[in-house]
């Protein structure tokens, strides 16, 4: 069943979509680099334990890298090559991680290495251990480890399950794409989902802009899923969990609380169409579509890519190489500028997009705060975002957190976006958050091992 709603949350912003350049390219395969170079820090958690040997030959679909613990995932070769090196390999933050450099055999077919198949007559505890053993994680950009998402917790219960397939961020289609190009997957990883939550009814929501992915799936719906797309206004940041409940449900989170607090479970559409095409196949994830676009792109599309693929090789391939000003892993709006072109394409690589010296807003100053009020009419969770900057400045972080709910900021960028003053508000947030993070922690009490 296909629906419009007129709901959705109150407050946010309406960046310009340039979507137009790359909506309508279908997903292509992009070549394999030269050298692979794969952290084992890519998801929030644990990094990956590596458990293979310097000089050893894999094939593609193998496993490198164990789980660290129940909050972490495996890592798999995405070719088939020959481990060059094990050591740190550069990460997006700028900091290091342990990683492996593999360098794939040249005239390989790169043919991917079959599992155990994980039926949908499984368990749900076998079922949410294919999809931790398969290393999937969050595809939207979160990169939070799935199988740790789906485990209901004790005295609570899932009614809904939410495919988002809002994609809101500006520039991005690769959930697009997927939505027309994978419906089969996106089904068949709704099985294995409805199994684990127990949930009785599934809402895909698609933002209004992406009407035939919504008209795509709609006419593909199984007769036995309890399955109903729901399209709803565009508006950033509508792809937020809580945002998108809002809007679907007519529920609100509470703070600090999770989607099942509101019998929810939200799961990014990408997310869901790999868990149907690897647990049939007993298979791990070793490359993930990704929208490449931007200004500065000659050859712009949704590629499907290796993981670990190093960024200055795929820049080289779509003609993206020359007077680059920013490189923006993820969109504009929640991406991370990246600080060397020297890192890899990750898991939770949703795009990249690129700007050339001419296309990047030169911010000359900042100037003081003028209480307009803007970023408050644009965040959506009701925050206080000119308060918390300037309490950011004076470096009062635990009245941001105990007494504004800074915790509660996702850091969708709207009131940077809105800021006339040009303040980075979301930058200060980020830190002041990680911040509160590091304290909280130091206050834990120790064990002994």
């Amino acid at each position: 069943m296909l629906t419009s709603l007129k709901n959705t949350f109150k407050h946010g912003v309406h960046p310009p979509e340039n979507k137009e350049k790359t909506n309508g390219l279908p997903i292509r395969q992009f070549p394999f680099a030269p050298l692979i170079i794969l952290p084992m820090q890519q998801h929030i958690g644990n990094p990956s334990q590596i458990i293979v040997r310097e000089g050893q030959e894999v094939s593609r679909g193998q496993l490198l890298a164990k789980a660290n613990g129940y909050m972490s995932v495996p890592m798999h070769s995405p070719v088939s090559g020959k481990i060059r090196k094990i050591g740190n390999v550069p990460l997006i933050s700028g900091q290091t991680s342990p990683g492996i450099y593999l360098e794939p055999f040249p005239y390989s077919g790169q043919e991917v290495v079959e599992g155990n198949p994980i039926s949908l007559d499984a368990s749900p505890e076998e079922i949410l251990k294919g999809i931790q053993d398969a290393g999937i994680v969050g595809l939207g950009g979160a990169a939070f480890p799935t199988h740790v998402k789906l485990k209901i917790p004790e005295g609570k219960t899932c009614d809904y399950l939410i495919i988002n397939g809002i994609e809101c961020e500006p520039y991005l289609t690769t959930d697009h794409r997927v939505m027309l190009e994978q419906a089969d997957d996106i089904f068949t990883g709704i099985r294995y989902l409805l199994k684990v939550t127990g949930a009785k009814e599934v809402i895909i929501g698609i933002e209004a802009n992406k009407q035939d992915a919504a008209d795509h799936l709609s006419s593909k719906v199984p007769t036995d899923l309890p399955v109903k797309v729901q399209v709803v206004p565009v508006k950033y940041p509508q792809g937020a969990e809580k945002m998108l409940i809002t809007a679907l449900l007519g529920k609100e989170v509470p703070s600090g609380g999770l989607p099942i607090e509101v019998n929810a479970v939200v799961v990014n559409v990408a997310t869901t169409a790999e868990i149907g095409r690897l647990l049939p196949h007993g298979q791990g994830i070793q490359e993930r579509v990704i929208t490449i676009t931007g200004p500065g792109v000659k050859k712009k599309g949704n590629y499907l890519i290796p993981i670990g693929t190093p960024l200055r090789y795929v820049l080289e391939q779509v003609g993206a190489v020359e007077n680059i000003s920013e490189v923006y892993m993820g969109g504009p709006m929640m991406g991370v500028s990246a600080s060397s072109l020297d890192i890899s394409i990750v898991k939770g690589t949703s795009g990249i997009v690129v700007f050339g010296d001419n296309e990047v807003r030169k911010v000359d100053k900042i100037y003081p705060c003028i209480k307009c009020g803007a970023c408050v009419d644009a965040c959506p969770i009701f925050l206080n975002p000119s308060r918390l900057g300037i309490l950011a400045k004076f470096e009062a972080y635990d009245t941001m957190a105990e007494e504004f709910n800074l915790m509660d900021c996702f850091e969708c960028g709207s009131c940077s976006y809105v800021c006339p003053s040009n303040i980075p508000l979301v930058q200060y947030f980020r830190l002041s958050k990680g911040i509160v993070r590091k304290r909280n922690s130091a206050k834990q009490p120790k064990t002994n091992a």
